[in-house]
């Protein structure tokens, strides 16, 4: 029996994470938008956490594999981000995001943005470590499960695809 099959399966709940951020005019293009970028490394950090804390172990980003910029964030709406790991791997997880700007003033909240990134688990010295399965708590939570296989089925596909085209 291996370390993975050895350790106790976590609930999504206990390493779901949130944060909030202001926007500020620092953090907008000229338009007094969020910049993409910015939005990107909140969507990052906020993910890291989750993946930290269902791995309890260091985490590094491998991939942002998907992101949707679905509305323009303002300079001084409210930024909040929601993540929690949909599946764990071996020692990879996926981790979804989604984000809402909240523009409190008028007191609407929209949702903005959603990302899939992946995380790899790894020990102090940059080896990769197992990671405990993910334990779906309800209808959407197994959803997210089942939608983060198939989406790692079709990155294998992918990267063979790129292999072939570096080898030709």
């Amino acid at each position: 029996m291996n370390q993975t099959t050895r350790m106790a399966k976590r609930k999504v709940s206990e390493s779901q994470s949130e944060m909030t951020e202001l926007v500020l005019p620092n953090d907008a293009n000229t338009l007094e938008n969020l910049l993409g970028g910015r939005l990107m490394h909140f969507i990052d950090l906020v993910a890291a956490l989750a993946a930290y804390r269902h791995a309890r172990t260091h985490v590094v980003t491998a991939s942002m594999e998907h992101i949707d910029f679905v509305a323009p964030v303002h300079v001084g709406d409210v930024v909040i981000l929601k993540s929690s790991v949909n599946r764990a791997f071996n020692t990879s997880m996926e981790v979804g995001v989604k984000v809402w700007a909240e523009n409190a003033i008028a007191g609407i909240t929209r949702h903005v943005a959603s990302a899939y990134l992946t995380f790899v688990a790894v020990d102090a010295n940059g080896h990769r470590v197992p990671v405990p399965a993910v334990e779906p708590e309800g209808s959407e939570q197994v959803r997210r499960y089942e939608d983060a296989g198939r989406r790692r089925e079709q990155r294998k596909i992918e990267a063979e695809r790129k292999r072939g085209i570096v080898t030709a």
